[in-house]
């Protein structure tokens, strides 16, 4: 494929991956005489917020029920080898949402970069909120059934200590030298030598590789990139060296030119 190579002297910062609590959850028990609208008043939080932190289906409320007035958030810092899908799924989470939640127009992440999980629940309280009682429910009232709610368990983030290359088998290691290209350049087809359409498969990570050295169609992990696919080649690509696709111009010039480890898959 015709393309032309972005390629800029970067330098790559390590960060250890650490997965911390934005903030803790605040608890307040119901005193006879509460509202679940007085409780939001006093709180700053909209009923609805409530009612979906604590899986309310109905305003009625009873003395000594616990309710979450506060929800948090977990904050997770990418190290080298991690895919947004590998953080994803250790977190339980749908990589859309990931991206959602960073506000992330591809799944591309880099050494350094903090991920937001929003929506992550505890069930911990920190103190008790102390309501001043109001208007009294009407004795008269049936009571409605209240909703079962079920404790949202939290993530156990393990060790990064691995990454998802580590359970697959390596045919081969080698160190070369990398640049970075776009399919959005004047004269580029933004079809691979193997048939890759990149304008129809912006988020596909491919490199372009010298298949006397990195057999075309295999599968790789690129260190700084994640796994990615030998789907294509270029004219000045020759020994060890590869080129990495990148959607955006942008992407690829943060890039630049550097030397990486890459390991071809069985």
């Amino acid at each position: 494929m015709k393309k032309h190579i972005i390629a800029l002297t970067a330098m790559v910062t390590l960060s250890v991956g650490v997965v911390g609590q934005a903030s803790a959850a605040t608890v307040h028990t119901v005193e006879k005489g509460d509202t679940l609208w007085a409780i939001s008043k006093e709180t700053n939080v909209s009923v609805q917020d409530l009612q979906e932190w604590n899986g309310l289906d109905t305003t009625v409320i009873y003395p000594s029920q616990q309710l979450k007035v506060e929800e948090t958030t977990d904050t997770y810092k990418v190290v080298l080898g991690d895919t947004l899908f590998d953080i994803a799924k250790e977190h339980n989470l749908s990589v859309d949402d990931l991206m959602d939640s960073n506000h992330l127009t591809s799944d591309l992440i880099f050494p350094g970069d903090e991920l937001v999980f929003e929506g992550t629940k505890t069930s911990q309280p920190k103190k008790s909120v102390v309501s001043v009682p109001t208007t009294h429910q009407s004795d008269t009232t049936k009571p409605a059934i209240q909703p079962v709610v079920k404790p949202v368990a939290k993530p156990v983030a393990q060790p990064v200590t691995k990454t998802a290359v580590q359970s697959k088998s390596i045919a081969k290691e080698i160190t070369v030298s990398s640049t970075a290209y776009t399919a959005s350049c004047v004269g580029c087809s933004g079809v691979t030598s193997t048939g890759i359409d990149l304008h129809a498969n912006p988020n596909k990570k491919v490199i372009s590789v010298d298949p006397t050295v990195i057999p075309l169609g295999s599968k790789v992990w690129v260190e700084g990139y994640g796994e990615a696919i030998a789907g294509d080649t270029g004219g000045s690509i020759k020994g060890n060296k590869i080129d990495i696709f990148f959607p955006t111009k942008e992407s690829a010039l943060n890039w630049g030119r550097k030397t990486v480890k890459v390991k071809v898959l069985n």
